[in-house]
């Protein structure tokens, strides 16, 4: 093959030329100007580099030359333009989205050593072809959506490998041994797939040179292989978090020589941890992370005292591990910079005494929450010399103030005190004791007062809980305008009061906007939060006036809840603008008028119960199969209730206290997983579908709704956020009763009072044997008793009075043992009353006005 006068290949020249027609025809927005211009060499090109004797082009990088939000568009690349590049040794693939690459060609590339196809979204298998370029030492398949498993005979090949990186991928099946025989591989990252199995290491694998091991993120199991593991005496690296290993945790895993990094969180290790007073351990280790298993037994940081190079120590969530930081006497050789001991069982004096952590002085991230600990705030830790960054205290118990830091803490970027007994106002300087705060989190303490207008000065803030505290005043109006970066804000349940001033649009990032259970007054502002706001919550406030057209448009709102507030008017049509809605609540104001027609696609929780909505709901006004809670309750809906049947996913269905007439519809029984249902205080008349008894009424802890008791649950940039359904009113025993994160779990129930209904009751409610709640009390039922409610076995509160019963109390209802109220009062029953069981318990009270009812003579 001829070369230009400049020297380029003329065949290299015309595959780099049709790999730039490949981009252009792809829309690439990188042009790869350099390439093709008359008389230029292609060695020059950029991306490309030659071989400096033979002019052969060795490397080509083609990374991040595409990229495309549009599923149609990809990058239709293949691999046979390859074949042009005798003595190519690197090729750089990687960061082109979406990439479809057409295997054929790499066979002849027989002096490839590096190859890195990650991130390009290629959803093959194994590629097959990689295992016959056997020249291989550095490939990089990881951040695809590869699948299947590891041909074992590919990977057997692959005897110059000393890279291999495929993580971020779907791969699954077990690892081939093959994997632990290649005797140049030094580094293995198989993290983030699928794989299942042991690790296949044994003894006959021979010398094994591996300096990072990293299987995180899969699904291995089984002990790890303590003798083969012994063989890895150049490990400097290993990664075995989140998997479902077992067994103890070796020992000599910390006496390997040249160790650094260890990593086996979040997985089933069990027994004593494995560091104790006489252990030769590595004087290279560096980071020791364990958090998340059931390790039990001791350990005393003294026994760590030779680690000069320790620098991270992570053994949060092991509840039974002691230990003991305090060692009186004892400085350490190390300067951590990271200390994770969350729900340990943790030395109680560790921020009330400082003896440990006042010698280090290089502490990025601190970790004690979830311990229990007692004692004054640790106010000590903000020293002039702190480097702290990350400060988790949530969920213990200290005592006293946040009282005013006179160094400024330049580099604290997230302090979370969160459930404790922090007393006293926030302090006037915040601003200057923590300037560049991303995150605060002081919910759920004792703290009293104003916020203090200096917080507006910490422009950096983007997550701001201060909810169950005591705090009142007004809300400076800057903090709902002055975070550009602000993704929540969390004032809930305070005395705070005043208005709440608009501006909010101008905060692009807001996710979370929770106000409520606090004073605040006056109307809502229309440009209350921009539109990438995922929650609104104000229930139980003060705050009036109609909700502005301009309120609506907020098409990525989940979650709407305005409950227990004075706002009048009409819910407006635009309301349909909440395309993503998943809880609305406007519930207890003082709405007016008729209801949109049904516009809401993916809508779970519904509740307008307490105003004075009216029309007629004859039609599938509601009709979404999305809808788990409708609760409408005292309003003036009229109409037949026919339409209920097409809610096939209800779990909880409260339609009492409105004007609904005509019968019960057959239809009802298609709603399989009804939890409660109250039609109770309308007109409805005619008999009771005898199929309601064909509804199991039974809660299902598997159900895709208990997570863990229905949580609408998102993922934005920084957060995984959730908004826990709040909570359902339901009439029983008597009483009504409040039901929040158990709702679906811990209540289920029928009211039908105060209708009109007639004819028997139906045998077939016998059938309802995980019902608790059954009232059917002032209505004009006629006939017996069902004997076969004694098979009720879950009922606590029966209600029957006040109809046309007659006939005896069936025996059976003494089978009842968790009957807890019953009445059977104004009926016209006859014979003896049942001393035995649950029923011998009830005063005279639940039997009045019975003329021939009367009790056993002894």
């Amino acid at each position: 093959m001829l070369t230009l006068s400049s020297g380029c290949f003329v065949e290299e020249r015309a595959a780099l030329l049709d790999i730039r027609s490949s981009l252009i025809r792809a829309h690439s927005p990188i042009a790869l100007d350099s390439w093709g211009k008359d008389g230029d060499d292609c060695c020059s090109w950029e991306r490309v580099k030659c071989n400096n004797t033979t002019q052969r082009v060795s490397h080509l990088d083609l990374s991040s030359v595409y990229f495309t939000m549009d599923v149609d568009d990809r990058w239709y690349l293949n691999f046979t333009v390859f074949s042009a590049f005798h003595e190519l040794q690197y090729l750089d693939l990687s960061y082109n989205y979406q990439c479809s690459l057409s295997s054929e060609g790499f066979v002849g590339l027989a002096k490839l050593r590096y190859l890195n196809l990650s991130d390009t979204m290629w959803e093959v298998g194994f590629p097959e072809f990689i295992g016959e370029i056997v020249s291989l030492e550095v490939l990089t398949l990881s951040g695809n959506r590869m699948t299947g498993g590891l041909p074992d005979a590919a990977v057997k090949n692959l005897r110059n490998l000393r890279i291999l990186n495929m993580s971020w991928s779907n791969f699954n099946g077990s690892l081939p041994e093959s994997l632990f025989s290649l005797p140049h591989l030094k580094i293995l990252d198989l993290s983030i797939n699928n794989f299942g199995g042991h690790i296949p290491i044994s003894s006959s694998s021979g010398p094994i040179l591996f300096e990072v091991l990293d299987l995180s993120y899969n699904n291995l199991s089984g002990n790890l292989p303590v003798t083969a593991f012994e063989s890895l005496q150049n490990l400097r690296e290993m990664y075995l978090s989140s998997n479902q290993f077992i067994g103890n945790i070796p020992t000599f895993l910390f006496s390997l020589p040249h160790i650094e990094q260890l990593n086996l969180s979040t997985n089933y290790f069990e027994g004593p941890f494995p560091i104790n007073p006489s252990s030769d351990l590595s004087l290279s280790l560096k980071s020791l992370r364990f958090s998340q298993n059931n390790l039990s037994g001791r350990l005393a940081f003294v026994w760590l005292g030779n680690l000069t190079k320790l620098e991270e120590i992570d053994l949060s969530g092991n509840a039974k591990l002691v230990i003991d930081v305090n060692i009186p006497g004892w400085t350490p050789p190390f300067q951590l910079k990271q200390l994770l001991l969350c729900g340990c069982d943790l030395d109680k004096n560790i921020i009330s005494r400082p003896e440990f952590l006042g010698t280090q002085r290089h502490l990025k991230v601190l970790d004690l929450s979830n311990n229990n600990l007692s004692g004054s705030m640790p106010n000590w830790l903000f020293t002039k010399e702190a480097t702290l960054q990350d400060l988790n205290l949530r969920n213990n118990s200290p005592t006293g103030s946040l009282d005013p830091i006179w160094h400024t803490q330049s580099s604290l970027s997230h302090i979370d005190i969160h459930m404790n007994h922090v007393t006293g106002e926030l302090p006037a300087n915040l601003s200057s004791m923590f300037p560049v705060l991303y995150d605060l989190d002081f919910s759920i303490n004792d703290l009293f007062g104003h916020i203090p207008t200096s917080m507006c000065e910490i422009s950096s803030i983007g997550y701001l809980d201060l909810s169950n505290n005591k705090l009142s005043g007004e809300v400076p109006a800057c903090v709902f305008t002055n975070y550009p970066e602000l993704s929540v804000l969390k004032v809930s349940n305070n005395k705070l009061g005043g208005p709440i001033f608009g501006g909010m649009n101008n905060l692009s990032n807001i996710y979370e906007l929770r106000l409520d259970g606090n004073k605040f007054k006056g109307t809502l502002p229309h440009d209350l939060a921009g539109k990438l706001v995922r929650v609104i919550d104000l229930h139980d406030n003060q705050l009036s006036g109609e909700l502005n057209v301009s309120f609506w448009n907020m098409s990525y709102l989940r979650v709407l809840n305005l409950a227990g507030n004075r706002i009048t008017g009409k819910i407006d049509q635009h309301i349909c603008g909440f395309t993503e809605i998943h809880l609305l609540d406007l519930s207890r104001n003082n709405l007016t008028g008729s209801v949109p027609n049904s516009c809401f696609i993916v809508l779970n929780f519904l509740n307008l119960t307490g105003n004075s909505l009216s029309g007629d709901i004859s039609f599938p006004l509601f009709n979404t199969s999305s809808l788990i809670a409708l609760d409408i309750r005292h309003n003036q809906f009229m109409g037949n209730v026919n339409w209920v049947g097409y809610l096939e996913n209800i779990r909880l269905l409260s339609l009492g206290g409105n004007k609904f007439e005509g019968q019960i519809t057959p239809n009802l029984c298609r709603l399989m997983y009804l939890r409660i249902i109250d039609l109770s205080h309308n007109k409805l008349s005619g008999s009771l579908p005898a199929c309601i008894g064909n509804i199991s009424f039974k809660g299902d802890t598997n159900d895709q709704f208990f997570q863990p008791a229905n949580e609408i649950t998102w993922v934005s940039d920084d957060y995984t956020t959730s908004y826990e359904l709040m909570y359902f009113t339901f009439a029983t025993k008597g009483n009504f009763y409040t039901y929040g994160r158990s709702f679906f779990v811990s209540m289920s129930g029928i009211d039908l009072s105060a209708n009109m209904l007639d004819g028997e009751i139906p045998w077939e409610l016998g059938n309802l044997n995980h019902v608790k709640s059954l009232n059917l009390s002032y209505n004009l039922f006629v006939g017996p008793i069902p004997t076969t409610f004694g098979s009720l076995k879950d009922i606590e509160s029966l209600d029957l009075s006040h109809n046309k019963l007659s006939g005896p109390i069936p025996w059976q209802l003494t089978q009842l043992s968790s009957l807890g109220v019953f009445s059977v009062a104004y009926n016209n029953l006859s014979g003896c009353i049942p001393n035995s069981g649950q029923l011998g318990s009830f005063s005279m009270d639940s039997y009045v006005a019975n003329t021939d009812l009367h009790n056993i003579v002894l």
